[in-house]
């Protein structure tokens, strides 16, 4: 007698099953790390290399723009 296997019927379904903040949480922290890499300004402690911080700079103004 054979077993039928048990698969999922539709796994396309899984991405629509997510809750709202699977998807808000991670992009609100990639926002909040970006604001915190274009602005150098706020890193006191941070002393790098000013050519890294220029490259930020002129990323910066890029997208001022």
């Amino acid at each position: 007698m054979p077993v039928r296997a048990h698969t999922r019927p539709h796994p396309a379904r899984a991405a629509a099953l997510l809750p709202w903040w699977a998807l808000a949480l991670p992009a609100l922290a990639f926002a909040a790390l970006l604001m915190l890499i274009m602005n150098p300004s706020d890193a006191h402690a941070a002393s790098g290399d000013p050519a890294l911080a220029l490259l930020v700079e002129h990323a910066r103004r890029l997208v001022a723009h």
